[in-house]
């Protein structure tokens, strides 16, 4: 099967979330198993092609933009640790700034930018002979892919049986554009836009839509935020088109990449470790603890260990940890590292709260791989109350790891953390339900009572441990998808 996929990151070439990591994984583990894919994305100015092997190839592709032509140049390049060709659509105009997005408020032009990159992705594939039996597009920015296929490529003979799939990563995010804009842009006729189109929410132009009921199948990233989305204001005002859809829509668990989050051979931590040579964790433990300046004294009085790897964010419940964190801390009964950015407030919550207990909370800011793996084998839980979360990947990652999450229920964190049982010794972590502080601490509660009192401490590391998220099984569930789209084209 021959699998385009389109999407605005893509990890390790650029990264804001989960979407990048799922761009990259699910590819190899597709080519792995005997099916040919190839991912497009946008050369933003910070991706560093010389690090990455990137070079620009004699291609240079003509994109209809409206009324008009515009141009790019093509670059490829290997994914790392795979064979697995990345296609990257270079433009000066959209893509040579910094960032992704545009931090917070997004760039003004970011409707151009994406529309752009969707139509590119078509004009790319012909331009390469590489015939698609699937076009995977991932979240707003590459859902315009979706009805593109179906207005200007479902005549093409080279696109004539391809299957448009699309995969939403998060509701909340929509792309909300101006209706005369968005539709000049895409090439569709101005008249196709009326209140109850399929273009159409609230006024605007809205990508998201567009992308559900033009797509094919519609998948999201687990079985119980697929039912969230469709029956609950989880679905952020889109529940009528995600329930039209119906059976289309499709949850799939994502997984994750066992051979980069290992702790038997996870080249970020001091020393390696299994279950069965775990008390090593200790030793992760206590150097990470010392590259935040903790001496040895301090370290020496065991507290548990408490990491967030994370977007200081409303959606990630940043404000339940600012409600009850100071509590536990101040009465010396955890320790406390994050490593993130997002909303300013939060961030400076962070830094005055280490500068206040400097033995107890430690930050991290930005972007910084090699101290996120470092976080996951050091920590003793895992914290993750989200407000929403439609899926996670951070709690596959602590899992592995032996570290404990502390979750929300809902979203891809109900799916993939069991409550801890202590009468059958069975389950991976702690839950709770409601959105509040209360049960915040609450959970927490029942997490510092579980450190180091055996034999729970025990088997609950040895399940977590044991539990299998490999992206492997999640690959063969979109095949699985590809099949059943390409149905309609066959």
């Amino acid at each position: 099967m021959n699998i385009l996929v389109v999407a605005a990151e893509t990890a390790p070439y650029a990264k804001v979330g989960g979407l990048a990591d799922m761009a990259g994984s699910l590819p190899r583990a597709w080519q792995a198993a005997g099916h040919s894919a190839c991912i497009v994305l946008p050369l933003y100015g910070t991706i560093d092609v010389e690090a990455y092997g990137i070079e620009r190839t004699e291609h240079i592709i003509a994109v209809p933009m409206g009324s008009w032509t515009e141009f790019a140049e093509i670059w490829s390049g290997t994914l790392p640790d795979s064979d697995v060709p990345v296609y990257f659509v270079k433009s000066t105009e959209y893509y040579d700034r910094p960032g992704i997005y545009g931090y917070h408020d997004g760039f003004p032009d970011n409707d151009r930018r994406f529309i752009f990159l969707s139509r590119a992705s078509f004009e790319l594939a012909r331009a390469l002979g590489f015939r698609p039996d699937v076009i995977h597009a991932h979240d707003y920015h590459t859902a315009p892919c979706m009805p593109m296929l179906a207005i200007h490529y479902r005549s093409d003979a080279f696109f004539a049986q391809t299957a448009g799939v699309f995969t939403i990563h998060n509701m909340a995010y929509q792309g909300m554009y101006d209706p005369l804009r968005a539709m000049e842009f895409c090439g569709f006729d101005a008249t196709s836009f009326h209140v109850g189109s399929w273009f159409e929410h609230e006024g605007a132009f809205n990508c998201l839509k567009a992308g559900i009921m033009f797509a094919d199948k519609i998948t999201t990233v687990s079985p119980t935020y697929a039912q969230e989305i469709r029956w609950t204001t989880e679905g952020m005002g889109l529940q009528g088109a995600l329930q039209t859809r119906g059976a289309d829509v499709l949850g799939v668990l994502n997984g994750i990449d066992t051979d980069e989050w290992n702790p038997e051979s996870d080249v970020h931590l001091p020393v390696p470790y299994t279950f069965d040579t775990i008390a090593k964790k200790d030793v992760v433990k206590r150097s990470l603890l010392k590259s935040f300046g903790c001496l040895d004294d301090v370290i020496s009085h065991d507290l548990p260990l408490v990491g967030m790897v994370t977007r200081l964010t409303d959606q990630k419940g940043i404000s339940l940890v600012c409600d009850v964190l100071e509590g536990f801390v101040s009465a010396d009964r955890l320790r406390f590292v994050v490593l993130g950015s997002g909303d300013s407030r939060y961030e400076q919550y962070f830094r005055q709260l280490s500068t206040r207990y400097p033995h107890h909370v430690f930050v991290g800011t930005g972007y910084n791989h090699p101290l996120s793996h470092r976080i996951q084998g050091a920590s003793d839980f895992y914290l993750m109350p989200s407000r929403f979360e439609p899926c996670g990947l951070t709690q596959m990652f602590a899992m592995r790891y032996g570290t404990i999450p502390i979750v929300r229920a809902v979203g891809g964190l109900a799916d993939t953390v069991e409550q801890y049982d202590p009468i059958s010794l069975t389950g991976t972590g702690i839950r709770f339900d409601r959105f509040s502080a209360q049960d915040c601490a609450s959970a927490l509660e029942q997490a510092l009572k579980l450190y180091r009192r055996e034999p729970h401490w025990s088997a609950i590391r040895r399940s977590a441990m044991s539990r299998d998220f490999g992206i492997g099984r999640t690959a063969d569930h979109y095949i699985s998808v590809f099949s059943w789209a390409l149905e309609r084209h066959r």
